[in-house]
This record gives C-alpha cells, structure tokens and sequence, in this order.
C-alpha cells in the first residue's frame, strides 16, 4: 500500500534532509582541516654540549678514511687473475704526506687497498710499513689529491676514566658514523699477534663495530688518543666493551714504520721460551721469565746476566729469574716483551732479577730485539 506525504509533511522531509547534509558538509571541512600540516614548534639554539659534538665531528670527519681491501685469486683454467673484495676498514690521515693509519688486520692478507676520502674520492694504496704485534699498519697515499688535516695528536698516559671519548669510522661498511662513550677502563691487557701481549689498551663504551677497526677515537677536544681495534662480543657486535691502541703507543711505532718499513723493538738480548718458562717456573714455584741464553756481545752479557745451565742429569738449572722490569712485574715471555715495549732501542732500564734466591736490580741498556 503506497504512502502519500501531504504538503506539510515534504516540507518538513525536505528541511531534515538539508539539515543533515549541512552536518556531513560541516563534518568534511572539519576533516579537512584536521588532515593539514601542524606547525613547527620553534627549539631554539643547540645546547652546549650538542654544539661541541657537532663541531668535533664536522673538524675531524676529512681526516678519517674508508679502506677497502681486495685479494688477487687466480682462476686455474682460465690463469686470469681478480681482484676479489676482502673487506673493509677504517684509517685516518697522520701527515701531509699522504700517510694513512690503521689497523694490521685490517690489511693483513690482501693484496691492494682502496682508501677513500670524505669528499668522495678513491686513492690507491700503497703499504708503508707494519707492526703485528701492535696491530699497527701504516698506508700511503698519492701527493695529487687535495690535502686533507691529519688528525691532531693528543695523548694517552694522562688519560682518565669517566672521560668523555668520540669515535669514527665505517662499522658495517657504514661511513663516516660517530659515536660516543665514556672511558671505561685503562691500561687493558689482550693477548696479540705472535702470542706477545698488547699493554695499555684503553676500554670504552663506545659503540664500536666490525668497520670501525683503525679508525680514531678522540677525547673532547678532537685529539687522537687511540686507534678503535677490537671489541669485546659475543654476538660479534658492539656489547659496550671496545678497546683502542692508545696513541703514545702510536706515536712511537708510526714514526718508525714510516721510516724503517718495520718496527725495531728493545730488547735485553736474551734467549727465553714461553712454553718451557711456564713448565720451569711452575716446578720453581715462582713468576718471572727464566733467562735459558745469554749470547756474547749482547745487552744482557754486558749487565752480567746469567742464563740457565745444564746438568749432568739433563735438568735445566735456572741461572738469573727475570722477576720485573722497572719495578713493574713480569710473569712471562709476553708479558716481557710488553714491558719493554714502553721504552727505546739505547735507553738503560732497571731490570730486577732472581738470583740465588735473592732479588737483585740491575741496569741493562737496551739492543735492538729480534
């Protein structure tokens, strides 16, 4: 059955309708304007600190460099030789002669490096000179580049913990990433190449990944106090411990490595063996390194020390016991060698001994180690 609507009854329908869509209308422009863009909240300035980071990266960001590193293989059917990527790392600018620093793992096993500038240029380099056993290598550079800063020098044997410390590099192939952290810990000890010991290792929560391996860390004035080297994970990624070579330790190998091609260690001019030391000092019940030889015309002979002797059993008899170098201790050939690691080839040193069950000092002036 149809409805019919009076007059007065359209009328009313009709102004209900108008009414609801003067709603939805309403409810439209009030959406619209919902959906524009806020506007900003003004910040003001930079705080401090902010600016002093920022400015710390923009001074230093030109002198650290991207290294990639490449291994020539040789196919055997072909006999064609490639160039196969290896890996990547970080360095930084020592001199206006081009010199690059970073790690010795970084390049250990390749055959050509790449370093890359932060203008975005590529250089070949070439290999200047290395130092395993302070995971130290030195690249250089062509001359016919624009001349980047070195990094300015700062120094380590005044450092302390709770200082504040920046690092930059290339983590994960990711250039020029800073990060920052506190000094942690100081004069760290971790077992290097060769089976020597790497001393006075600076600890720090800086993130530090895989790619940040020879890249600068540096205190709050932008001073180079350490090279970023290993970290401490068991996932392999940064877990807060990181440690850097620190720069005295870099400013007296480098200089060499560039000069020599080789860093020339101190040494006593003695003979010990790390594995024979430990089995001879356990028996004796006592810490130190046993001086086995002690060869003629060396440093060791001129200081009247004595090495091990033979009897006629077959048992090595302990001559002189090295028990500590000034006045630091010793407990093995490592750690020997770690020790004198802190002064120069000429330089006379107190070197306390084990003799006849007494403890004696006796100065040595250093030679040139093997």
């Amino acid at each position: 059955m149809a409805m019919i609507l009076r007059k007065g009854a359209k009328q009313a329908l009709f102004l209900a309708t108008a009414a609801a869509l003067l709603v939805a209308a309403t409810s439209v422009l009030a959406s619209d304007k919902d959906g524009l863009p806020r506007p900003v909240t003004p910040r003001g300035d930079l705080n401090a600190d902010e600016k002093t980071t920022i400015g710390l990266f923009e001074r230093a960001r030109n002198s650290v460099v991207f290294i990639r590193t490449s291994e020539q293989v040789r196919d055997i059917w072909s006999r064609n030789v490639f160039s196969v990527p290896r890996g990547s790392g970080s360095g930084f600018i020592w001199d206006e002669s081009g010199h690059v620093v970073t790690n010795y793992h970084v390049i250990d096993g390749a055959s050509e490096a790449t370093v890359k500038l932060a203008n975005g240029n590529d250089y070949r380099a070439t290999l200047v000179g290395v130092s395993p056993i302070h995971d130290i290598a030195v690249l250089k550079i062509g001359t016919g580049f624009k001349r980047t800063p070195p990094v300015p020098l700062g120094s380590s044997y005044d450092l302390k913990v709770g200082q504040r410390v920046y690092a930059i590099g290339n983590p994960f192939g990711l250039d020029w990433t800073l990060t920052s952290g506190i000094i942690s810990a100081l004069n760290r000890s971790l077992l290097g190449e060769r089976g020597s010991t790497v001393d006075h290792l600076i600890q720090t929560d800086a993130a530090i990944n895989p790619g940040n391996s020879g890249g600068p860390l540096l205190d709050s004035a932008g001073r180079l106090i350490g090279i970023n080297t290993s970290i401490y994970s068991p996932s392999g990624a940064s877990a807060g411990i990181g440690f850097a070579i620190p720069v005295d330790t870099v400013n007296r190998v480098v200089p060499q490595l560039i000069r020599h091609g080789k860093y020339i260690r101190p040494g006593l001019g003695i003979e010990a063996d790390d594995d024979l030391n430990q089995r001879l000092t356990s028996i004796m019940n006592i810490e130190g390194v046993v001086i086995l030889r002690v060869p003629q015309g060396s440093a060791a002979e001129a200081a009247g020390l004595k090495g091990a002797t033979v009897a006629r059993s077959g048992e090595i008899v302990a001559g002189d016991i090295i028990t500590a170098i000034e006045s630091k201790p010793v407990d093995s050939v490592g750690k020997l060698i770690a020790r004198l690691d802190d002064f120069k080839v000429g330089a006379t040193i107190k070197v306390t001994i084990r003799r006849d069950r007494r403890s004696i000092d006796v100065p040595v002036t250093l030679q040139i180690g093997q």
